[in-house]
This record gives C-alpha cells, sequence and structure tokens, in this order.
C-alpha cells in the first residue's frame, strides 16, 4: 500500500503534536499534496537552497525540516526571493515540505531528549515542562552515568554532534565536576532560572548573548558550554527518520549539510 504526505503528517502529529507548539511557531505542512504518494524522506535543521537542491537531486518526495520556512508572516512566494524560489523549486518537482519545531523541542523524543540520549543521561525530566504535559516540555535535566569536568564533557559533545566554524565554547570553570546537566538545543538563555532551580552543575545550550550568559556567570551560575544553533538541533533528526522510517518502511536520509549561517572563522 502506497505511503502519502497525509500519512507522514499523520505519524509525525502523532508524536510530536502540534499542541505542544509555541504560539508564535508556525509547524506542519508547508508545501505539498496530502494524497501524494511518497517512497523517499528527507530530514534536515533548515529548509533553504542546499536542503531542498539535496532533497530534489536524491529523490525524496518529502523534506522534513525542524525549523519552519515561513515563521514570520508573508505576502509573496515569487521566485524573487531566496524562500519564494525554493517553494517553487519544491513544487515543481513533486516534493513537499513538513516542519516539527517547537512541539518537536518539547516531545518525549525531541531535541533535548536526542540530546541527552547521545550523552546517555539517566534520570531525565524536563528542564521547562510544558502546560500541555507536565512530563514533557523544553530542554532537559539527566544526570551522567560517570561524572566528569565541563571541558571533558564538552570534547565528549563535539565528538558527537556536527562540526561547525563556530565550534564550541565554554564560560565558567572548565574543570568543575560534572554529574548534572542542563539541556536545551537551540536557543536557551532565557531559561537561566529553571538551569537554577535544577542545581545543574553545567548547562548545554545555543545563541548565549552576552548579558544573560554574564549575568548568570557572575551571579554564581553553573558553567556553560556554548553550541552552536544548528550543531545543537542536529541530533533531533535521527528520532524524526526513526519515527518515520520504523513505522511506515520508508527509505530516508539524514542531511549532513551545515546550516549554520557562519562559514569560516578567523
Amino acid at each position: 500500500m502506497a505511503v502519502t504526505v497525509a500519512d507522514i503528517v499523520n505519524v509525525m502529529n502523532q508524536h510530536y503534536p502540534p499542541a505542544l507548539a509555541e504560539e508564535w511557531d508556525r509547524v506542519g505542512l508547508s508545501v505539498g499534496v496530502p494524497s501524494a504518494e511518497v517512497h523517499r524522506v528527507g530530514f534536515a535543521v533548515d529548509p533553504c537552497e542546499a536542503t531542498v537542491r539535496e532533497a530534489i537531486e536524491r529523490g525524496a518526495q518529502m523534506l522534513i525540516t525542524h525549523h519552519p520556512l515561513f515563521l514570520r508572516g508573508t505576502h509573496s512566494v515569487a521566485t524573487t526571493t531566496g524562500k519564494g524560489a525554493w517553494v517553487t523549486d519544491l513544487i515543481r518537482s513533486g516534493c513537499a515540505l513538513f516542519s516539527a519545531h517547537t512541539n518537536a523541542d518539547s516531545a518525549a523524543d525531541g531535541s533535548g531528549a536526542a540530546l541527552a540520549n547521545l550523552l546517555k543521561l539517566e534520570n531525565v525530566r524536563p528542564l521547562e515542562p510544558s502546560s500541555f504535559d507536565q512530563t514533557l516540555g523544553i530542554g532537559t535535566v539527566g544526570e551522567l552515568p560517570l561524572t566528569m569536568s565541563v571541558r571533558e564533557l564538552a570534547q565528549r559533545i563535539k565528538a558527537l554532534i556536527p562540526e561547525t566554524p563556530a565550534g564550541i565554547t565554554l564560560g565558567g570553570d572548565p574543570e568543575r565536576i560534572v554529574r548534572t546537566v542542563a539541556l536545551c538545543p537551540g536557543a536557551g538563555d532565557s531559561l537561566f532560572a529553571q538551569v537554577r532551580a535544577a542545581h545543574a552543575d553545567v548547562y548545554v545550550t545555543a545563541d548565549l548573548r552576552h548579558h544573560p550568559a554574564t549575568d548568570h556567570l557572575w551571579n554564581g551560575g553553573c558553567p556553560l558550554i556554548g553550541l552552536s544553533h544548528f550543531a545543537s538541533e542536529w541530533p533531533l533528526l535521527v528520532n524524526l527518520r526513526r519515527r518515520v522510517s520504523v513505522e511506515l518502511g520508508l527509505s530516508a536520509y539524514i542531511s549532513t549539510i551545515v546550516t549554520d549561517p557562519w562559514a569560516e572563522r578567523i
């Protein structure tokens, strides 16, 4: 029996309910015909020229991304804009586009859980529980099976995620011994209060701004491990692919194209 775009949307919505998305978010099907057949699916962090071209070249009939293509309102998909050109290429090639963003962040096997799984954290729970379900939420807190220093943990993370020009940064004491880890893939410097409440020994996140980070450290907060936004969320793609591949038996690939905006470090 043929698998359709609608079948994949149903599986994704079952495991990453749209109700978990933040009010400002825009998740779900952006491009495509629900009744169209799908034989191959691509997974990427960002919908952009490179990942759209890759999906078309690799014969995918659907591209599933973490970030939405249109997070804010738009009035045009003319090819005079980058996003308009990508939508046009997707339509011409018969490739649907679907996103699971903050709903995937808050899900049981969402972005925080994916990074926690890589680190083999135990006793995991949400950093900021969702009002939808207290067992779900943004970010993750858990314990390392064996303690290590902040620097050693950063080196371990570096070996598990894609390498990007922005690299990994450390704030605070790099020799502090870590047992309890707080994680928030993506932009997480709005959650410092939750990190303190969790009594974390280190906080791993991305997009750390100067003032929130320094205020946290200067007020006795735990050390920080700063990742790039793309690299911190890339592990989620493994979980997304597993859901679709296992439940629907489809051929699928995970894009390894680095879509961080930073192309070089000098």
